[in-house]
């Protein structure tokens, strides 16, 4: 008979589908569609007018996420600078994003996140949902799309 050691109990993680619906808490942004993709490894979150700006010897991202096109008005943004990485796009071309730091709320629990901002406008979902977020957090069932709703709506 096989017994784990404490030490290699590995905490049961949740199954989420190929897509969920998020909640973004700190932008009050709530009910938005997100793909799950594991073959990408940065999260991104749809914006416009995305700008890095200098206050006294700070820098931050202004940005405005989500538009009109995904039913969502918002406002202008500005939150602390936290890096600029290099992304490859879905096209294989490598391009420098902002990221932001924020939480992202699934299944009623917020989770630390960090997204790119990209302009999304041609793509389907305004919320992309990498490796580096899913990893050692959930599974994922590509049969199935917006199990943490449904729990939550139970």
């Amino acid at each position: 008979m096989f017994t784990p050691m404490a030490n290699n109990i590995t905490p049961k993680l949740r199954t989420i589908g190929w897509k969920e619906i998020v909640d973004l808490p700190d932008l009050g942004i709530y009910d938005v569609p997100a793909k799950v993709d594991t073959g990408a490894r940065t999260s991104v979150l749809h914006c416009s007018h995305i700008r890095l700006v200098k206050k006294g010897r700070k820098q931050y991202v202004e940005f405005r996420p989500l538009d009109d096109r995904f039913g969502k008005q918002t406002d202008i943004y500005v939150f602390p600078f936290h890096s600029e990485r290099k992304v490859k796009n879905s096209f294989g071309q490598e391009e420098n994003r902002y990221v932001i730091s924020t939480t992202l709320s699934l299944f009623n629990v917020s989770h630390d996140i960090e997204l790119s901002l990209r302009d999304r406008s041609g793509m389907e979902f305004p919320v992309l949902l990498g490796r580096s977020f899913i990893r050692k957090k959930f599974l994922v069932d590509v049969s199935r799309a917006n199990l943490s709703k449904k729990k939550t709506e139970r």
